[in-house]
């Protein structure tokens, strides 16, 4: 058993819920489960904005497909947020990133070298 292990086997023991790899801490807000604060901020002022006008067209958790050349399924990814900026007239994909893992920054690439998509990434 590695270290991390042992003290998520000792949090299990006590009654603890179990710690999340990179230290996020699941949030609530209207009973939406985020998987961490800092995307459950992100979701608070995109709300705000909505009901500003600012933003329209909001999605959550929207997934997007990359088919390879005979039209497997290469991988899929799911945004945190994509919306409609009004200011900017475009739309917007939103990953919220504390840690950007190996894993994430492939899919990334796949995605916006398959799909023509930028994927912008909020703290």
């Amino acid at each position: 058993m590695t270290v991390q292990s042992d003290l998520w086997a000792a949090a299990l023991a006590e009654g603890k819920k179990r710690l999340h790899k990179y230290g996020a801490k699941r949030t609530w807000v209207d009973g939406i489960a985020f998987d961490s604060k800092a995307e459950a901020a992100y979701y608070s002022q995109l709300k705000l904005r909505d009901r500003l006008g600012e933003v329209t067209d909001v999605k959550m958790q929207e997934p997007f497909v990359v088919f390879g050349p005979k039209g497997q399924v290469i991988t899929t990814w799911k945004a945190d947020f994509t919306f409609w900026d009004v200011a900017e007239k475009r739309r917007r994909v939103i990953d919220v990133k504390g840690v950007q893992t190996p894993v994430f920054r492939l899919k990334k690439k796949l995605v916006e070298a398959f799909l023509g998509i930028t994927i912008e990434l909020a703290d």
